[in-house]
């Protein structure tokens, strides 16, 4: 089964919670034992797994991704603007892609693990591509 699940993104850098729609997508496909595949499909956005629980995490890691690659003008590459020289660079150390084990019906996680969409040059209409294989 081939899902997409679309979002909006705020000004800037931001973190997106996307766990519910991907976990949607599994209880949608009756796959009950198997890999959930997600892929984004833009060279300014990437999508990790971290922590959902505490309402911080998320500043923390934008803020700290942003000092690790702060927008600059001495980019060799700024044929549209300096944040989104920056906001190729952001995408490629957190990636484009993560798996998921499905088991039961629904994703295996941690504890305290989440989908966490990044945007690094919004606002915009954003979406993560979701292949679900039994099996």
């Amino acid at each position: 089964m081939y899902e997409t699940v679309t979002l909006e993104t705020g000004v800037g850098d931001s973190l997106t919670d996307i766990t519910d729609q991907v976990r949607s997508a599994v209880k949608k496909s009756g796959v009950q034992s198997g890999v959930c595949y997600l892929v984004v499909p833009h060279t300014t956005a990437a999508v990790t797994i971290n922590s959902g629980l505490d309402p911080s995490t998320p500043q923390d890691i934008v803020a700290d991704v942003r000092r690790l690659v702060p927008t600059r003008t001495d980019f060799q590459h700024i044929v549209d603007t300096p944040s989104d020289a920056a906001a190729h660079i952001k995408a490629s150390l957190i990636g484009n892609s993560e798996t998921v084990l499905i088991e039961n019906g629904d994703l295996v996680f941690g504890h305290s693990q989440s989908l966490l969409f990044f945007d690094f040059d919004g606002p915009r209409q954003r979406r993560v591509m979701v292949k679900i294989i039994a099996g």
